[in-house]
């Protein structure tokens, strides 16, 4: 009877931990995809340039990035459950102060803090679910997690667009406060114990300043392109990455441990395939969006309801595919998952004034497919191929490659516009330019695409 009650009580504590991660993972890339549909709507109201505009949504990706890894590590050293508390808290509070901003200046400053809180969330969420769920039911979990995401993505345009429309931008802000406050209660209601593997460990504050550092060089870096100041920028990113790892091999007890980079082929690979993956395909809906309303001629709702096609799928086949990673190598999985992913963007190349919109849903739903059967097996094989006490820390390095993966395929899409395009707007006069570009930012992601490939069959075995 007490091993009976004992096993309810653990997969009572795996239930609270999958509801909880899931919410919180729901809650901040919904947030970024409805923020999308308010720009234009605080533009207007804060009379603002497209510059000081851009900075609403790349102070938080870059706080976020920022910050992921040193809050991975703090949460292996002082509780997963401890910091994933204070960040869904602090995403609470700034979502609230950003609804009242009363100026531009004052909503990127806690666009900020909302992207620390961000960090804080996807550098512990991951990691929790990974300890308290065995190898043989953690890729299940992980696809639950995943497609969490993938619905706050779908559902982000949509009602941000409505939410905007309606009830002006702030709303978004303020429909976020009661989702974070129902986490919290959650987690101090339902989720008990604490995970804190690396526990008495110092923790590496000059090697977070130095990774800090090189982090929001390479990513501001990535969004100047193609002005010099972006490749300089970038270059001192790259040089602080060399100090970074000359600093961490020397250290007692370093914020990012280069042992797993050096000595586990499957952690290494599987980050380098994410970083690939998410560069190669997290541009396509930027893209896509501007095709379908300029050479399409749809509006802004029309267009989100053809988009809604792929990240729908990838909604619907992560649970899926994280627990038939279970069952298969992860390695197998994602690999045919990069494979699809591939076949998909080719198509893409092929896109041109006259394709239909058959076409264009059919190619977004097996891109769609491709990135869920790669997305929750890849997670799986990076949280499976590292010991407890890394948890927090391989979280927060996959979160950081989503992230740079992300700058980065907005970087090539830019560098394009610049060089076909130029700086002005897309009018009809250069449509011509703006395929051009766009038929070869396909054709770079397709070549990237395909390297994962290899990427990811080169990993080796999880099991």
């Amino acid at each position: 009877m007490i091993a009976n009650n004992h096993s309810i009580s653990k997969d009572d504590s795996k239930r609270s931990a999958l509801l909880v991660a899931t919410l919180a993972s729901f809650l901040t890339p919904f947030m970024g995809a409805s923020v999308n549909l308010a720009l234009p709507a605080i533009e207007l109201e804060f009379a603002i340039d497209a510059i000081l505009l851009s900075w609403v949504q790349t102070s938080y990706l870059l706080a976020a990035a920022l910050f992921l890894v040193p809050f991975g590590k703090i949460a292996d050293i002082y509780g997963r459950k401890r910091i994933f508390t204070y960040g869904i808290s602090i995403f609470t509070v700034s979502s609230f102060l950003s609804a009242v901003s009363t100026s531009a200046l004052m909503l990127i400053a806690f666009r900020v803090l909302q992207g620390m809180g961000s960090a804080m969330i996807f550098g512990t969420g991951v990691a929790i679910i990974t300890s308290v769920f065995p190898v043989g039911e953690r890729g299940r979990a992980l696809g639950i997690n995943v497609a969490a995401v993938y619905l706050g993505l779908t559902l982000g345009p949509f009602l941000g667009g409505f939410l905007t429309q309606h009830f002006g931008w702030r709303s978004i802000f303020l429909l976020l406060i009661p989702l974070g406050l129902i986490s919290i209660v959650l987690i101090i209601w339902k989720l008990k114990g604490e995970w804190a593997d690396a526990r008495g460990e110092a923790f590496d504050l000059t090697g977070s300043v130095i990774y800090g550092i090189t982090i929001i060089s390479v990513m501001y870096g990535l969004s100047l392109l193609p002005d010099m100041s972006g490749a300089g920028l970038i270059l001192t990113g790259l040089t602080g990455l060399v100090v970074f790892i000359y600093w961490e091999m020397r250290v007692e007890h370093p914020v990012l441990d280069m042992g797993l980079f050096r000595y586990n082929r499957v952690f290494t690979l599987s980050n380098l395939a994410a970083l690939i993956n998410y560069s190669a395909t997290f541009a396509l809906t930027f893209l896509l969006s501007l095709y379908l309303q300029k050479i399409k001629g749809l509006d802004p709702q029309s267009a989100g309801a053809v988009l809604i096609a792929q990240p729908f799928v990838m909604f619907v086949f992560s649970p899926l595919a994280g627990k038939l990673s279970d069952r298969i190598e992860p390695r197998i999985v994602a690999s045919a998952g990069m494979a699809i992913t591939t076949m998909a963007l080719m198509l893409f190349t092929f896109l041109d004034e006259n394709s239909t919109f058959y076409f264009i849903v059919g190619s977004l739903i097996i891109l769609g497919f491709g990135l869920a059967l790669f997305s929750s097996p890849n997670t799986n094989a990076i949280m499976s191929s590292v010991e407890k006490r890394f948890y927090g820390i391989a979280s927060g390095t996959l979160g950081t490659m989503r992230l740079v993966g992300q700058m980065l395929s907005m970087g090539i899409a830019m560098l394009l516009f610049a060089l076909f395009i130029g700086r002005v707007q897309i009018t009809p006069e250069n449509y011509q330019f703006f395929m051009r570009s766009m038929e070869t930012a396909f054709v770079i992601f397709t070549a990237l695409c395909f390297a994962g490939i290899f990427a990811s069959l080169a990993r080796g075995r999880v099991r």
